[in-house]
C-alpha cells in the first residue's frame, strides 16, 4: 500500500491559512474520498475538510486549535492507489506556488538577544488574522508590523517570527539605535473596569462572536458612517405577493418572501448609482463591475452570517427567490462554503425580521454601503385620487442607508436610497412569476 499526504486545501480567495477545529476521524480508521475528516475554521467560515483519498487514516500531522497554511500536509492516508509514494521529509515537500511546484524550507526565526527589523516597511504585505490579533494585544501599530521580518511564503510574517519579535522587543526608550521602531506603538484603549458579583453570570464569548466584535469595531474605526431614512410604500408589493406566493409554492416547492423584490430593487439602483458599487483601498477607488449582493442571515446561536449573491443582476425574479431561500437555509444548517461569503460588493439587512421598523446598520469591509429594510406595518396615509386627497390603509417601511463618508456625499447616499424606494413604489403588479 502507497501513503499519500493530505494538506489544507485552499478555502476561498485571500484565505491563507485556517484553525482545526475539531477532527471527524481518528488514526486507525477507514475513510473513503470525499468524506469529511477534519473541521477547520478561517475568518470567513466553518468547514469540514474531506478526504482527498480513500484509504486508512494512518497519521494526524496537526492538532486541534493549530493554525495550519494552505497547501501545508495534515495528515498521511494509506492507500492502495498506484503511483502514491509517501512525501518526503518537510525540509523537501514540494508545495504549489501560483500553480508552479517549489521546494521551501522552513525556517525559523533567529534567536537574538535583540529584535531583527528590516530595513525599511514591508509594504503590501498579507497579514493573516492570528497575526493581527497578536499585535493588536501586543500593541504593536501597523507601521511596526511592517518592520518585523517575515519566514512565511512571500515573506508573510508567520506566528514563531511575531512571537519571537514580541520575546525579544525592544523598549523604545533604550534599545539601540540599529535595532529602534521609527515610531511609536500605539497603546491599546484600556478598558473600563467591570464589576462582578457572585450574582452574575460570565459567558465566555465563542470565536464567531469574537470575530464579528472586531469587524465591527474596524469598520466603525475605517469608515465615517452616516445614514439616511426614506419611508416606501410598499402596499403594492404587498398585494402582488400575497396573489402569488400560494400558486408559486405548489408549482416551485418554496415560498417567494420579500427579500428576493428588494434584491432587485437594490440591483436596479444600484446599475442608476454604480458608485455605490465601490470599495476604497487607500487613496483609490475600485469600481466593481459585478454586482454581487450580500444579504444577512440570523443563525439559530443568534450570530449573523452574509453569503453573497454573485452576478446578482444576471437573474431574474424566480432565480433571486431559488437563490435567497437556497443560501438562507444553508447558513442555518452551517453548509455555507468559503465561496458564498466572497466577493460582496453591496450587502442588505432585514431588520425588519426582529419587528424594527430602521435600523443604522454598520458597513461590511471593504463595502461603502449597506441596506436595513424595516418591518413592514399599515399606516393612515395621505393618497392622491381622481377626486382629490384622501386617507387610506397602506403598507410601508422604512428603508435606512448607511454608507462610507468618505467616498459617499449625503446627495448619491440619498438618492440611492431614494431610487430603492422609488422602483419598489412602481413595482409592476400585473408581471407574472
Amino acid at each position: 500500500m502507497a501513503i499519500v499526504e493530505m494538506i489544507m486545501p485552499k478555502m476561498g480567495e485571500s484565505i491563507m491559512e485556517g484553525t482545526v477545529l475539531s477532527w471527524l476521524k481518528q488514526e486507525g480508521e477507514s475513510i473513503e474520498a470525499d468524506e469529511s475528516v477534519l473541521e477547520v475554521a478561517t475568518d470567513k467560515v466553518d468547514t469540514e475538510v474531506p478526504a482527498t483519498h480513500g484509504g486508512v487514516l494512518k497519521e494526524i500531522l496537526v492538532q486541534e486549535g493549530d493554525v495550519v497554511p494552505v497547501g501545508a500536509p495534515i495528515a498521511k492516508i494509506d492507500t492502495d492507489e498506484e503511483g502514491a509514494t509517501e512525501a518526503t521529509t518537510a525540509e523537501a515537500v514540494p508545495t504549489p506556488v501560483n500553480g508552479q511546484i517549489t521546494d521551501t524550507v522552513e525556517e525559523t526565526p533567529a534567536q537574538t538577544d535583540t529584535a531583527v527589523v528590516l530595513e525599511k516597511p514591508a509594504g503590501d504585505r498579507f497579514y493573516s488574522p492570528l497575526v493581527m490579533n497578536i499585535a493588536r494585544q501586543e500593541s504593536i501599530a501597523m507601521t511596526e508590523l511592517e518592520l518585523i521580518p517575515g519566514t512565511g511564503r512571500d515573506g508573510r510574517v508567520t506566528k514563531k517570527d511575531i512571537l519571537a519579535y514580541v520575546k525579544n522587543r525592544p523598549a523604545a526608550e533604550a534599545a539601540p539605535a540599529s535595532t529602534v521602531i521609527p515610531t511609536t506603538p500605539v497603546k491599546a484603549p484600556q478598558p473600563m473596569p467591570v464589576s462582578v458579583s457572585g450574582e452574575d453570570e460570565i459567558i465566555e464569548m465563542d470565536r464567531m462572536r469574537k470575530m464579528i466584535a472586531e469587524r465591527m469595531v474596524d469598520s466603525k474605526r475605517i469608515s465615517p458612517h452616516v445614514t439616511s431614512f426614506v419611508e416606501a410604500d410598499v402596499s403594492g408589493v404587498v398585494s402582488w405577493r400575497n396573489r402569488v406566493k400560494n400558486p408559486f409554492k405548489e408549482r416551485e416547492g418554496e415560498p417567494i418572501t420579500f427579500t428576493p423584490i428588494f434584491i432587485e430593487a437594490v440591483v436596479k439602483a444600484i446599475k442608476d448609482y454604480p458608485m455605490i458599487n465601490i470599495q476604497v483601498d487607500g487613496t483609490r477607488i475600485i469600481k466593481k463591475r459585478a454586482i454581487n449582493v450580500g444579504m444577512a442571515v440570523a443563525l439559530p446561536s443568534g450570530n449573523l452570517i452574509v453569503p453573497v449573491i454573485h452576478n446578482t443582476d444576471q437573474y431574474n425574479l424566480v432565480g433571486l427567490t431559488k437563490k435567497v431561500n437556497d443560501l438562507a437555509r444553508r447558513a442555518r444548517e452551517n453548509k455555507l462554503t468559503p465561496d458564498d461569503l466572497q466577493g460582496g460588493t453591496y450587502t442588505i439587512s432585514n431588520v425588519g425580521s426582529f419587528g424594527n421598523v430602521m435600523g443604522t446598520p454598520i458597513i461590511m469591509q471593504p463595502q461603502v454601503g449597506i441596506l436595513a429594510l424595516g418591518a413592514v406595518v399599515k399606516k393612515p396615509a395621505v393618497i392622491e385620487t381622481p377626486t382629490g386627497d384622501a386617507i387610506a390603509i397602506r403598507h410601508k417601511m422604512f428603508l435606512s442607508h448607511s454608507y462610507d463618508h468618505r467616498v459617499v456625499d449625503g446627495s448619491l447616499g440619498g438618492m440611492f436610497v431614494r431610487r430603492v424606494a422609488d422602483y419598489l413604489e412602481k413595482f409592476d403588479t400585473t408581471q407574472s412569476i
